[in-house]
């Protein structure tokens, strides 16, 4: 999803608070009221809601008010005033010091709600006797009637408060966290990254700081504990004396048998998180190269590797879920074991068991019932807190990167832009050798320094050395002014072409105009549908992979720093656009800058007046061209290696007279732009809504729907085992009204009564009916565990199953960001909160069932109260549901934003760091967060506008039901079933609370089972194998490749890529594919791999239409290099041999092959290399040998060479070429190159321009002919790369 710097977009109500929130500017009435959310509902009401429909933060809520406070706050705490030493304790310190205001108004209202909630239980036993009295005082029943009331209107109102104002805490400590930890991952040295996956960094920021922020529910229910238990002491010593102490004991004991369960709960907390680190990390991974996984046909491979993760976390999962639900058992029988335990001790002691009495300690356990209801909540949450807590502590602990690695002077202080003396540097510092040793050399101001080697010399490492990248072991590094770095793998980030290049800079169109041609972008403007305000998709996905160079390019010169660092940019161009970069951007637009640069093109060096030759880490020649030609034998090879190349094919006749035309601007590469977005695949028009790649997020409107519940309840063993869990449950409650009723009647009315039975036979039918309760609901809480974890891993397989096996537009036109968030927190919704919220609903919705029933049956004229008040209640519910409902679906389309440009940041970290943007983006990450506050915070405030006018209709009932017991005649009243009903009616707030509550959040969650199922329904890829025209296991046998009118495009609407090829590559022979940028060259490979299908044509191989066999079939009989060299967290055996296939001998036979056997070899480790995630601690050049080494192991009949030697010098372009020729010496090959010679010992060139065949024949006939395309190319390309004889010199 694609976010812009700042949200300009308002609504009314936005531009009516301003920068104060709703709840800030109300009155008083309307604070305790919520009717300062009633504008928003009814907008909700009329229209479905969107962002800029949602009020703004407070300051003090959002993060730029929270952050600098709590940053504050560490600092006085830490003793270095650094996240470096920040404990789990001086955490928790930090985060209640900067928000004890609100923490200690939450507790207020915790303590008023409790205090209030005991008053009714201490009144019953009154209430019981005065209904028993004849005459009554009228003024007495008023009195207790009004004490009752008020009782309830105030734990209401106060619960009210607290759930509000709890949820307002933990947006603060979420949001404090999130910054924090941002701030921290763009700070993180090279070895920290290393060390932790993205995955684990993407669950710190979506899942630990989250869950800290919901700690706040549980904060107060600790201390709040032994208050409570205090104020049931007290009740049940002045009805029951000394049995209380037994209630105390049982109540102790009860929660003791805890403490071993919850240390288990924790233990499996922790392996579970590890467990989805793991997972999240290969997902992540998997998503950024799913285009190289479907063009290997190694997709389902790695599904199978996201299975086995999944396996071993489903495994902590259950054992979490299953020890969660045995301390659900134990505590929803807890309160009719401390009441047997009460009752039994009674009986011993001869203490008399009145009705009054009985009842009293009935809804003092009823309400103590609470507290050990919610206590293992409490301590599961304080022990997921704790776990999030270590993890966030153990990340801001991680190694930043050394602050004085560099000595930075400000600009103009001197004319040595760089220095390095006595320079010594290791990506691992623990390791042997240096990757940079004995380093000495100067860059003087306003020069030009080149830096040239082999593969794997240290060349990148020796600009990371400047920007204070690499730790540095000894000696000094100096820069003066300011720096701008172009990487060898550009990082792009989400946003618009003109954002990406301003990178949050002024815009000054005179120097954007300059820019844009320097780096002939001009063209590219012109040809997009929106110009430079075309969003650019994830990691610049829709772009080629020069435009992204070209970009990276745009935004250093922009930045008009002092110094410039290129690595090897021009890779990733063709030799012509290569020249003209370097020639306007290097020699013309920093004419007076200081630039150093990496580079393979050796006839780049002739412009440099320093040149720094590398070798196995250190510079082994340096100076300029003419001395290091006289002295050195490095350079020397290089220049060898390039003429050699040069001089392969003869030049052609080409007359001195002869320029090629043209300005030389390369075109945008529409066959790179996958305008696909619709995920229903049956709207064409959706994908190129807007002319965007990238649409805003798909969210469905309206309530969830049925079939949603539909399909997650009866998913699990086709729902046979619903019916059970509600039988059970049933029971469970009917024996639990039942046993009270039954203690209600046994009691006496009073001492002078006759029992109707024996107190010893009064407690033994309560306790066994206890006993039986009890099983029923271990029964229940054992076969919905069962049923939810069937149903999350059903959900997740067929989830994975789809995104897998979605076609590629799919990947190209959703940021991984929205997968990342259905895999992460979603799907742990599904595994952990849904079937546990459907488990809760039935004890709510069963009770006010039963006390419906037992109120009328004492005052039947209540029945006719609560119709009426039951029709307002579902008023008030329709009236705040559409509203609500879409705040939710908004809080979790804003997820993935903040989610895509933290992974973004820490991507393109060393680029934000050397750029001195943090503070930029810093910004930007609150601004994401406060976008997702917003609709939970008034999500929040919608729940308690309608509890609180629930619990006045709930107070309404109660009150006119006491009010009727008063008045009625005691003729009519029997005072036991009356006491039981206010017994009851006392919780009825809490109930219809509750109940609404679990409904809401129950709704809410159910939103995650909507967006996972949404990826449950993506257009599938054709068929992997279609066993009907399976090709036998020797095909491709010739390959030979036919084109038969082949037309492509890339969706319905827009135009063709390729215009009716028809052409025939022959089997067994080479054929160098050449042409501009967009002429349809990358299209071409991809109808080959069938990542796009034709629309007309075909294409065959040896005979047979690819598109009449299974993709599987077809992807795993072709080889290919691709353009970006990829490698995948593992060793290099898995990376190499990612299916097992192949025995030691042969891999590293294809390592000695692609020239990286050597290099291996020096590795303790061997074939069992570390490779860390995406390959970082391999160099591009090297990455690119390995994708080489993969060929040669799957020795295919065809060979695909897209871009495959962009990242290699010179010699080791000349080896990897020999290798292919004597390998793939029968073997149909297919190159696309930038640079020219290596197509000319092809045996066809293939020349596409506009998505037509220009030209199809030998190099040397089209050399021949001067007036060919491919000729005008040569001869660009030799113009670009003149260099002098150096094997005379």
């Amino acid at each position: 999803m694609e976010e812009p710097l700042l949200d300009h977009g308002s609504s009314p109500l936005s531009e009516a608070t301003g920068s104060r929130s709703l709840f800030s500017n109300a009155g008083l009435l309307s604070n305790i009221t919520f009717s300062w959310m009633g504008p928003l509902l009814e907008l909700g009401k009329r229209k479905t809601l969107d962002l800029n429909d949602v009020p703004f933060l407070d300051n003090i809520d959002s993060v730029h008010g929270i952050t600098p406070k709590f940053k504050s706050k560490i600092a006085l705490i830490s003793a270095t005033g650094q996240y470096t030493d920040v404990t789990t304790v001086k955490l928790v310190k930090a985060l209640m010091l900067t928000s004890w205001k609100l923490i200690t108004v939450t507790a207020v209202y915790a303590l008023l709600c409790t205090v209030t909630a005991y008053v009714g239980p201490y009144l019953i036993e009154y209430f019981v006797d005065y209904l028993n009295e004849n005459p009554r005082s009228t003024k007495r029943g008023y009195l207790l009637v009004l004490a009752f009331v008020v009782a309830q209107l105030m734990e209401g109102l106060s619960s009210r408060h607290l759930l509000f104002r709890s949820q307002q805490l933990g947006l603060r400590m979420r949001s404090a966290l999130v910054a924090v930890i941002y701030q921290k991952g763009l700070a993180l040295s090279s070895q920290s990254k290393q060390g932790r996956s993205s995955g684990e960094l993407i669950n710190v920021v979506n899942l630990d700081a989250e869950q800290v922020g919901n700690f706040n529910w549980s904060m107060h229910e600790l201390w709040l504990l032994p208050v409570q238990i205090s104020l049931a002491m007290i009740i049940l010593y002045s009805t029951l004396g000394l049995a209380a102490f037994a209630a105390l004991s049982a109540t102790v004991l009860t929660m003791l048998a805890n403490i071993p369960l919850g240390r288990m709960e924790q233990n499996y907390q922790e392996k579970t998180m590890s467990a989805k680190d793991a997972r999240m990390s290969a997902m992540s991974e998997i998503l950024q190269n799913m285009r190289i996984l479907k063009l290997q046909g190694w997709e389902l491979i790695f599904l199978s590797k996201i299975k086995e993760l999944r396996k071993a976390e489903m495994n902590w999962i259950k054992k979490y879920v299953y020890t969660s639900s045995m301390l659900m058992s134990v505590f929803f029988g807890a309160p009719a074991f401390v009441a047997m335990i009460t009752f039994g001790t009674c009986i011993i002691f001869g203490i008399p068991l009145e009705t009054g009495k009985v009842l009293s300690a009935l809804a003092t356990f009823r309400q103590l019932q609470g507290p050990i209801h919610s206590l293992p909540d409490a301590i599961s949450s304080i022990i997921q807190t704790k776990v999030s807590l270590d993890r966030i502590c153990s990340f801001l602990c991680l190694e930043e990167l050394a602050s004085d690695a560099v000595t930075k002077l400000p600009s103009g202080s001197t004319d040595m832009s760089i220095e390095v003396r006595n320079g010594y540097f290791s990506w691992e510092k623990s390791s042997q050798v240096p990757t940079l040793r004995d380093l000495n050399f100067c860059v003087q101001q306003g020069t030009k320094a080149a830096i040239c080697g082999t593969v794997g010399s240290g060349k990148s490492s020796l600009l990371s050395c400047i920007l204070g990248e690499i730790p540095k072991l000894s000696g000094e590094v100096r820069t003066c002014g300011t720096i701008a770095c172009v990487n060898q793998s550009p990082w792009i980030q989400s946003g618009t072409i003109e954002e990406n290049i301003l990178f949050g800079t002024q815009m000054n169109r005179e120097r954007y105009r300059k820019v844009l041609e320097a780096c002939s972008l001009k063209r590219d403007m012109d040809i997009l549908p929106l110009g430079d305000q075309t969003i650019i998709g994830e990691r610049g996905i829709n772009l080629s992979g020069g435009q992204k160079q070209r970009i990276q390019i745009a935004r250093a010169l922009y930045q008009d720093a002092d110094i410039f660092l290129f690595d090897d940019p021009f890779s990733a161009v063709d030799a012509h656009t290569g020249q003209h970069l370097f020639k306007e951007c290097l020699q013309g637009f920093l004419a007076s800058k200081t630039v150093v640069y990496v580079t393979h093109h050796v006839n780049f060096l002739d412009s440099a007046d320093l040149i720094l030759v590398m070798r196995d880490g250190k510079i082994t020649e340096s100076g300029n061209r003419a001395e290091i030609l006289e002295s050195g034998e490095e350079l020397k090879k290089l220049f060898k290696s390039h003429d050699d190349a040069l001089s392969m094919r003869p030049s052609g006749n080409f007359g001195s007279s002869y320029h090629p035309g043209g300005n030389g601007n390369t075109l945008f590469i529409a066959e790179d732009k996958k305008d696909e977005d619709k995920k229903d695949g049956n709207n064409d028009e959706g994908i190129v809504q807007n002319g965007q790649l990238v649409q805003e997020e798909e969210r469905e409107k309206g309530r969830v729907g049925f079939i949603v519940y539909w399909e997650y309840v009866t998913m699990a063993y086709s729902g046979a085992l619903v019916p059970l869990i509600l039988l059970a449950h049933i029971i469970f409650q009917v024996l639990q009204i039942g046993s009270n009723f039954w203690m209600a009647w046994a009691a006496p009315i009073s001492e002078d009564v006759n029992p109707p039975v024996s107190s010893l036979l009064m407690v033994n039918v309560y306790f066994a009916l206890a006993i039986v309760s009890s099983l029923c609901i271990f029964m229940r809480s054992y076969l919905l565990v069962k049923a939810g974890c069937k149903t999350a891993t059903i959900i997740f397989e067929k989830m994975h199953n789809c995104v897998f096996r979605a076609p590629m537009y799919f990947f190209d036109s959703t940021p991984s960001g929205r997968v990342l968030n259905r895999a992460s927190t979603d799907q742990s919704t599904v595994d952990t909160r849904i079937f546990e919220l459907m488990g809760y609903l039935l004890f709510p919705a069963i009770e006010i069932l039963g006390t419906i029933i037992l109120m009328s049956q004492v005052a039947w004229p209540v029945f006719i109260i609560f119709i009426p008040t039951i029709i307002a209640s579902l008023w008030y519910q329709q009236y705040y549901i559409d509203a609500a409902r879409e705040l939710q679906r908004l809080t979790g389309v804003r997820r993935a934003p903040v989610m895509q440009h933290f992974t973004e940041s820490i991507a393109g970290s060393n680029i934000i760091r050397c750029f001195q943007k943090e503070r930029q983006f810093i910004s930007s990450i609150g601004h994401l967060m406060d976008n997702l506050s917003r609709p939970s915070l008034y999500n929040a405030a919608a729940m308690e506008w309608l509890c609180f006018r629930l619990d006045i209709l709930s107070s309404f009932v109660f009150s006119f039901t006491l009010i009727l017991l008063v008045f009625s005649p005691a003729a009519l009243i029997n005072p036991k079933t009356a006491g039981l009903a206010v017994t009851y009616g006392l919780s009825l707030n809490m109930l219809q609370g509750w109940a609404i509550a679990i409904l809401c959040s129950l709704e809410n969650k159910m939103i995650s089972v909507e967006r996972m199922m949404q990826y449950m329904n993506i257009p599938s890829e054709p068929p992997l194998t279609i066993s009907e025209t399976r090709p036998n296991d020797q095909w491709p046998t010739k390959g030979e490749i036919e084109l038969r009118n082949l037309h492509v495009r890339y969706a319905p609407l827009l135009p063709f890529v390729l215009k009716g090829l028809t052409c025939t590559l022959q089997g067994g022979k080479k054929t160098g594919i050449v042409g501009r940028t967009g002429g349809g060259k990358s299209t071409l490979i991809q109808t080959l791999f069938r990542i796009v299908d034709p629309c007309i044509g075909q294409v065959l191989i040896d005979g047979t239409d690819i598109s009449t066999i299974g993709l599987h079939d077809l992807r795993t009989r072709l080889s290919i290099i691709p353009q970006d060299p990829v490698m995948f967290e593992g060793t290099l055996r898995t990376n190499i041999d990612p299916l097992g296939e192949y025995s030691d001998g042969q891999i590293w036979e294809a390592l000695d092959s692609c020239h990286l056997g050597d290099e291996v070899r020096k590795n303790a480790l061997k074939l069992d290399s570390t490779v860390t995630e995406n390959g970082k601690n391999w160099s591009a050049g090297q990455r690119q040998l390995v994708c080489l080494g993969r060929v040669i192991l799957k020795r295919r009949k065809i060979l695909v060479l897209d871009e495959a030697t962009s990242s290699v010098d010179p010699t080791t372009d000349s080896l990897i070429q020999e290798t292919l020729k004597q390998r793939f010496l029968e073997c149909t090959i297919i190159a696309i190159a930038h640079r020219i010679t290596s197509v000319f010992d092809s045996d066809r060139v293939l020349v596409l321009d506009n998505g037509e065949i220009a030209e199809h024949d030998t190099p040397e006939k089209l050399l021949d002919d001067s007036s060919s395309r491919f000729a005008k190319f040569v001869y660009e390309y030799r113009k670009a790369n003149e260099t002098t004889d150096v094997v005379s010199s």
